[in-house]
C-alpha cells in the first residue's frame, strides 16, 4: 500500500517526494511508542476470556484425536535480554494474544534489548504414557527458546510459522515447568515482520511480540509417527499426489501407507503404497472445487504393516520404484492395527494461466476455465488482539461478509494467518493470494521508479527465504491458496527474478506474483499494478503474463465512535465524510474494473481494503467490524458484471 493520496494534493509534486515519504515509516526508532488499551473492540474481542480463548483444534489439515490445549493464563516477565531466567514474574498474560495487545491483559511493548519470559505448569495425561509428546506453537514473534523442567529443549527463529519441539525426554511425572524466552527486534533488524513498526503511524501498525497463536500438546506413537502429509491435486489426471513423511524413514518392506479418500463418510478411493513412496490416488469423476461449490474430500492417512509382497526376495532383486512394486503393494494384506493415523482433506481444483477472450492476453483459469478474481486487500488486524483473530467465529463472520458481497478471492496482505483461517477459506470457497511478509530496514526499499534492487545482507536474504519456504510448506495443502506473492511494492525487494523462479519450481501447482506493484522486472506470471487514482489506471497488455490490478480503491470514511484513535490522522487514499460520496466513488472505481475486464483482459482486482486498520479508514468495515459502509446487497450488485 502506498501513502495517502488526497484529492487536494498535486500528484506530480507527490511523486517527486515519494522517495522521502517511503523511507520514513521503516526507519528504526530509538524509542518505541508504548501501546495503549484499544479504544474500540469488536464484539468477539469483548467475549474472550481465559477459559474460552482459542479452544478449537488448531491444525485442520492433519488431525489426531488426542491433544491438550495450553491457551489461557501464563505467568510473564520482561527483563533485560542479558539476564537469565527470572525467579519472580511480573504478572499474568493471556495466551495466545501478543504482549502489546489489549486482550493479552498486559498491553506493554518489548524493546530490542529486552526478553519476554513465559512460564506455566503442565501435567501430562497418564493415558499418554509410552508415547512421544510434542509441544506445538502456532507462531511466536520472533526468536524463542524453550526450557522444560530446567532443560533447554530447543530454539526457533521466525515470527509467522508453526513449529514444535519433542519434549518427551524432559518430562517427569506430575507437574512440569515450561518456560519460554522471547526476543523481538521489530524494526531494528530486517527480519520478515509485515506491517509492524515500533512507532506505528500511517500504514504501519503496532508491534506484535511473543506468542500470538495457539500453544498445544500432542501425543504421537513412539518411536515413529506421521510428521507431514503433502497433498497436491492433479485435476487433468483425475488424481491426487500424496507424500507421507514419517519422523524417520521406514525402510522395512512391511512398512506401508494406506490412504483412503472419502466423500463425506463414503469411500471413493483407497490405495496402499510402500512407505517412503509418492502415492497417486485416483479420484474418478471428481467433484470440482470452485467458489460457488467449494467441495472438499476427506482423507485418512495411516501408517500400517503389511505382509511382504515379495517374501524371501533378496533386496538387490526386489522391485523398487516401479510398476511391479506399486501393483504388489496396492494388493498387500494389512496386518494388525495402524501404527499412526491422521485425517485430512483435499479439493480437486487447478489454477493456471491460459487464453482469454482478448486475443493475445492470457488470463487466470480455475479448473481450465477463465474466472475473474475479485477480492479485497485483507490485512487481518484486530483492534484489541492485533495479529491474532479473536476467535473462530470472528474470522468466519468476516469471510462470510466478503463472500456475500460478491468477492471470490482475497489477498492476504503481508501476514500469515492461523491454519484455521485457511480451512475456512477452503470450505467457504474463497481463493487466496498469499503474500510473504516483508522485512527490511531503511535503505533496503525501492522508489517506485527504480529498477535496480537495493543490496541485502546475506543473513537477511537467508532468513527471508527460509521463512518463505516454511510458509509455502506449511500452507501447501490448502486448496484456497492459488497464488504466492513474493514481494510487495519494493519493500525489501531483492533477487525478484530468481525468487519467482524458485517459488514456481518448489510449487508448480500455483501461480506466482513476483512483485505486486511498483518495480516489475518481468518475473513470475503476473503484471501487477497498484493504482489509487480516483479512476484506476489500466495495466498494459502482456503476451506472456496475466495482467491484474493488485491494489486500488482506498476510499476513506472516518466514522465517529468506531475509530481506533480519534486523535490520529485517520485517512484514506481519497477521504469522504458521507455514505453517498463513498458509494459514488466505489461505483466509479468498479465501473472502470468492469471495463478493464471486458476490453483489456484484466484477470483480477484487489480492492483496498476489508477493514479499517488503526489509522487507516479505507475499509469496507470499520475496525471493530460493527459498521458495514456499503450494504452487502449493493456490493454484490456492483461486482456482478465481473462474473458475466
Amino acid at each position: 500500500m502506498k501513502h495517502p493520496i488526497r484529492r487536494t494534493f498535486d500528484r506530480i509534486l507527490l511523486s517527486l517526494f515519494f522517495g522521502t515519504l517511503l523511507s520514513q515509516p521503516i526507519q528504526a526508532q530509538t524509542t518505541a511508542a508504548e501501546p495503549k488499551p484499544a479504544a474500540i473492540l469488536s464484539r468477539w474481542e469483548k467475549q474472550v476470556t481465559s477459559d474460552n480463548a482459542w479452544r478449537e483444534y488448531p491444525r485442520p489439515q492433519m488431525v489426531r484425536a488426542n491433544w491438550q490445549n495450553l491457551n489461557g493464563m501464563w505467568e510473564y516477565a520482561i527483563r533485560p535480554k542479558t539476564e537469565g531466567q527470572p525467579t519472580k514474574f511480573d504478572g499474568q498474560i493471556l495466551v495466545p494474544f501478543a504482549l502489546e495487545s489489549t486482550l493479552s491483559k498486559v498491553t506493554k511493548g518489548l524493546a530490542a534489548d529486552q526478553r519476554l519470559w513465559y512460564r506455566r505448569n503442565v501435567t501430562i495425561p497418564a493415558a499418554w504414557n509410552g508415547q512421544r509428546v510434542l509441544m506445538h506453537f502456532g507462531a511466536v514473534d520472533y526468536e524463542c527458546n524453550l526450557w522444560v523442567n530446567g532443560g533447554l529443549v530447543g530454539s526457533h527463529t521466525g515470527g509467522s510459522d508453526p513449529f514444535e519441539f519433542d519434549i518427551t525426554d524432559y518430562l517427569k511425572s506430575g507437574q512440569n515447568v515450561v518456560v519460554l524466552g522471547v526476543t523481538d527486534p521489530t524494526d531494528k533488524d530486517e527480519q520478515p515482520r509485515g506491517k509492524q513498526i515500533n512507532n506505528p503511524h500511517g500504514i504501519w501498525y503496532t508491534p506484535v511480540s511473543g506468542i500470538w497463536q495457539t500453544v498445544w500438546l500432542e501425543p504421537v506413537p513412539n518411536p515413529n509417527y506421521i510428521e507431514e502429509v503433502r497433498i497436491t491435486p492433479e485435476l487433468d489426471s483425475s488424481r491426487i499426489r500424496v507424500e507421507v513423511l514419517a519422523r524417520t524413514p521406514m525402510t522395512s518392506p512391511t512398512a506401508a501407507v494406506r490412504l483412503t479418500a472419502l466423500d463425506g463418510t463414503q469411500t471413493v478411493s483407497s490405495l496402499i503404497v510402500r512407505s517412503g513412496r509418492t502415492a497417486y490416488v485416483p479420484i474418478k469423476n471428481p467433484k470440482l472445487w470452485t467458489p460457488d461449490s467449494p467441495f472438499l474430500y476427506n482423507l485418512k492417512v495411516e501408517l500400517v504393516t503389511v505382509k511382504d509382497p515379495f517374501p524371501g526376495t533378496d533386496n538387490r532383486k526386489r522391485p523398487m520404484h516401479n510398476e511391479a512394486e506399486r501393483s504388489a503393494y496396492a494388493k498387500a494384506e494389512v496386518t494388525g492395527n495402524a501404527i499412526d493415523a491422521v485425517t485430512s482433506y483435499f479439493a480437486m481444483r487447478k489454477i493456471s494461466m491460459g487464453p482469454g477472450k482478448i486475443a493475445g492476453q492470457p488470463v487466470m483459469l480455475l479448473n481450465n476455465k477463465p474466472l475473474f478474481q475479485n477480492g479485497p486487500l485483507d490485512q487481518g488486524w484486530w483492534p484489541g488482539s492485533l495479529l491474532t483473530p479473536p476467535s473462530d467465529e470472528a474470522m468466519v463472520f468476516e469471510l462470510d461478509f466478503l463472500k456475500k458481497s460478491g468477492f471470490n478471492m482475497l489477498r492476504k496482505h503481508i501476514k500469515v494467518e492461523p491454519a484455521r483461517y485457511y480451512y475456512h477459506c477452503d470450505r467457504l470457497g474463497i481463493m487466496v493470494w498469499q503474500d510473504m511478509p516483508s522485512g527490511f530496514v531503511s535503505g533496503q526499499d525501492m522508489h517506485p521508479s527504480e529498477n535496480v534492487e537495493p543490496l541485502r545482507r546475506s543473513k537477511g536474504k537467508e532468513q527471508f527465504e527460509l521463512e518463505l519456504r516454511r510458509m509455502m510448506n506449511r500452507l501447501h495443502n490448502h486448496p484456497s491458496i492459488v497464488t504466492w506473492v513474493v514481494h510487495n511494492e519494493g519493500w525489501g525487494q531483492y533477487d525478484n527474478v530468481r525468487l519467482a523462479d524458485w517459488v514456481k519450481a518448489i510449487d508448480p501447482s500455483r501461480l506466482v506474483n513476483a512483485a505486486s506493484g511498483w518495480t516489475d522486472l518481468g518475473a513470475g506470471e503476473f503484471f501487477d499494478i497498484h493504482t489509487y487514482h480516483e479512476v484506476p489506471h489500466i495495466p498494459e497488455a502482456k503476451k506472456d503474463r496475466v495482467i491484474v490490478v493488485g491494489e486500488f480503491g482506498g476510499i476513506g470514511w472516518p466514522i465517529a465512535g468506531h475509530l481506533w484513535d480519534p486523535n490520529k490522522r485517520n485517512w484514506g487514499y481519497q477521504t469522504y465524510q458521507d455514505k453517498e460520496a463513498v458509494l459514488k466513488a466505489y461505483k466509479t472505481k468498479y465501473a472502470k474494473m468492469v471495463e478493464m475486464y471486458q476490453k483489456n483482459g484484466v484477470s483480477a482486482a484487489v480492492y483496498t481494503q476489508t477493514t479499517d486498520v488503526e489509522g487507516e479508514v479505507n475499509g469496507l468495515l470499520t475496525y471493530d467490524r460493527e459498521v458495514i459502509k456499503i450494504p452487502i446487497e449493493t456490493l454484490r450488485e456492483i461486482h456482478a458484471p465481473l462474473f458475466k
